[in-house]
């Protein structure tokens, strides 16, 4: 697929066609956004666009052919100078295995795609979709090759939480965010969670139990929610499999599966926290006098209307400030009862 194609991202487009054609192409690339599927698409025809013999022509912005066998070979994903790194179905991670050769590494490693010379003399793309689902050892891999980049490699991150990503990554990457993609997408588990929320905002809990109970809501989602992850990594682990397992190697596993399960705890609590700070917009939105057409969530209009018109605009940015920060702060070392009290109980509802 073209990038003209990407009408909606004309920026995003215009921007790497305009490098391509100056020569001046970054050696890495963090595309962000809302829409992992059209982060995708676009790092797809990039890296088709790179290889492609037709992307050149008079007068025209480079751009893929699509037609060609190198760009049929890239959107196959069986180009012999193009990978895609994804996320390991049941952990959800992006591990060690797949950056660097490892015992239990998949047939193609990114490590050996980078660090050899390109088959069909192009450049060497790696694409790594959902790449704040790194695990730590694979971010460090990955930050070593992004320090000293092999030449005419081209490495393209896609993220919809760029945030968890190390520092040190998005520094050495060119930043592309995407516009108007669309929303985040909720479970039922999240949407249930903050319907029960909204309303007991609605209602006026103001005082400090009050506000307690509002944060209790969420802590016992996330404990019933932690004990969940915990079951159903344990039961794709290989311990759940094997009996009589060597010591060393059950600490291994065990440690694995910790890490994946705190991984995936990570990343469900920041939807439940985003479906929060989308509600907050619309309360936002409607303490401004802007109603209800550009809401997130329009079936909670009632309780927005409720929490919204009690609040100044102000006092409404204020709280989308507060949960930002909580955000970030959850990112360090700080423990998460505390953060979620630093940020949830100062709300003005």
């Amino acid at each position: 697929m073209p990038l003209a194609d990407f009408k909606s991202q004309k920026d995003v487009v215009a921007l790497l066609q305009s490098s391509l054609d100056r020569g001046r192409l970054g050696h890495a690339y963090l595309f962000t956004g809302q829409n992992l599927g059209e982060l995708e698409n676009v790092g797809g025809a990039l890296a088709q666009t790179l290889n492609c013999p037709n992307s050149t022509s008079s007068g025209s912005p480079s751009d893929a052919c699509g037609q060609c066998v190198s760009c049929r070979k890239t959107a196959e994903a069986t180009h012999p100078d193009f990978m895609i790194v994804k996320p390991e179905s049941k952990l959800r991670q992006i591990k060690i295995g797949q950056i660097v050769r490892r015992p239990n590494s998949p047939p193609r490693v990114l490590h050996e795609l980078v660090y050899q010379k390109a088959v069909e003399g192009g450049y060497k793309v790696a694409l790594l979709v959902a790449a704040d689902r790194l695990n730590e050892d694979a971010a460090n891999a990955l930050l070593k090759t992004l320090e000293e980049p092999p030449e005419r490699t081209v490495f393209i991150l896609l993220s919809t939480e760029p945030e968890r990503l190390l520092d040190t990554i998005r520094s050495r990457c060119l930043l592309l965010t995407f516009a108007g993609e669309g929303q985040r997408q909720f479970g039922e588990l999240e949407l249930g969670w903050l319907r029960q929320f909204a309303s007991m905002a609605a209602r006026g809990e103001k005082d400090l139990f009050g506000r307690y109970r509002l944060l209790g809501t969420l802590l016992q989602q996330l404990d019933e929610l932690s004990e969940a992850i915990m079951k159903e990594i344990e039961t794709a682990s290989p311990l759940s499999q094997h009996e009589e397992i060597p010591a060393e190697l059950r600490e291994q596993w065990e440690e694995e599966n910790k890490a994946a399960s705190m991984a995936e705890y990570r990343y469900r609590r920041a939807n439940f926290l985003a479906a929060l700070q989308g509600w907050l917009r619309d309360v936002w939105l409607q303490a401004s006098g802007l109603g209800n057409e550009l809401a997130q969530f329009p079936e909670l209009a009632d309780s927005t209307q409720s929490v919204g018109s009690r609040l100044t605009p102000r006092e409404a940015g204020e709280n989308l400030r507060l949960l930002e920060q909580t955000q970030r702060i959850l990112h360090t070392n700080v423990a998460e009862l505390l953060a979620l009290e630093m940020g949830l109980l100062k709300l003005k509802l």
